[in-house]
């Protein structure tokens, strides 16, 4: 992977400007093959310590830094994923990647009012199409290796060959990954609705919720939705994903009655129109969507609190 790094004032090596500055690039790499950026910043921060942890002398050998930490991070992030299917396996109900805010929107909370700039999650990374929450959703079906030979090819254009050194297999195999890996990505997408159609359809929802007006909320949802909860058994929240746009308008209902107060905001989640959730002024769910024909066909709501923290700077505005 062939990434510039600048030399050191004495010409002997990289800078430590030209190693600190490939962070942004590996948490958005971590990011998309984890699902979850605490997760992501810890294997960022592993790669970082495997780096300065070599003697000056192997560092110096190293070419591309850039690359050396790219190969590092991943392969820790492959062993993650290894692992993570088991842990999933004792995860309370279902488990849904952590959701991002957008940082325009994110620094106009208070948090972000004076003073100087908070410390942006989102800022670290790009929202575009991969890592909206239908997206991420299907990588979390791919194997590990599969998610870590699409990710770099298909997202961020690195070549068979260098993606077969992280992975331990060939480039033809890691070609047949990536193929297996886009098959599954397009047979998940639903026909693109304009952005502008999407944010309109959540407010109509939005609004319906607010009302309590069952018969619009089920209007709104295609009648073979699915509504998909994550509590992470430290709140409560479905165990199991609700089908059909009935049931799932019974249960918001449910909920909207059990919180009186409920306040809703339309704000970006991952790059496309979503609904935070706040009680007391706590934001308590982030829902995410996916559109198809022109009705809301699926909802993940992540209610778990330990993927909220990067909300908890957004205003009730």
């Amino acid at each position: 992977m062939n990434t510039p790094a600048a030399a050191g004032q004495d010409g002997s090596g990289p800078g430590p400007g030209a190693i600190v500055g490939e962070r942004r690039r590996l948490i958005n790499i971590a990011y998309r093959l984890l699902g979850s950026l605490a997760e992501a910043e810890d294997a960022v921060q592993e790669a970082y310590a495997r780096w300065y942890a070599m003697p000056r002398r192997q560092q110096e050998a190293v070419e591309s830094p850039g690359a050396w930490l790219t190969t590092v991070a991943s392969r820790i992030c492959l062993d993650l994923l290894g692992s993570a299917r088991a842990r999933r396996e004792r995860y309370v109900g279902e488990w849904i990647p952590e959701p991002l805010p957008d940082r325009t929107e994110w620094i106009s909370g208070p948090a972000g009012g004076g003073g100087a700039a908070p410390a942006d999650p989102a800022d670290r990374i790009t929202l575009d199409e991969s890592v909206n929450m239908a997206f991420l959703v299907v990588l979390e079906s791919m194997t590990p290796a599969e998610r870590v030979a699409f990710i770099l090819h298909d997202v961020f254009r690195y070549p068979f060959a260098e993606i077969a050194a992280i992975v331990g297999r060939t480039p033809a195999a890691c070609r047949q990954l990536a193929s297996s890996g886009r098959r599954r990505t397009r047979a998940a997408q639903a026909p693109a609705t304009p952005k502008a159609g999407q944010a309109g359809l959540v407010r109509h929802f939005k609004k319906a919720w607010e009302a309590g007006d069952i018969k619009a909320l089920v209007g709104l949802l295609d009648p073979d939705a699915t509504m998909v909860a994550d509590g992470g058994g430290l709140v409560g929240a479905a165990l199991r994903p609700v089908e059909g746009s009935e049931r799932i308008a019974q249960y918001l209902l449910h909920i909207a009655g059990k919180a009186p107060g409920l306040v809703l905001l339309e704000r970006t989640v991952n790059g496309r129109p979503g609904l935070v959730a706040q009680h007391a002024g706590v934001t308590v769910t982030v829902a995410a969507f996916d559109l198809a024909g022109g009705r809301i066909a699926r909802i993940w709501a992540v209610r778990n609190p330990e993927k909220l923290g990067p909300w908890s700077g957004l205003g009730a505005s």
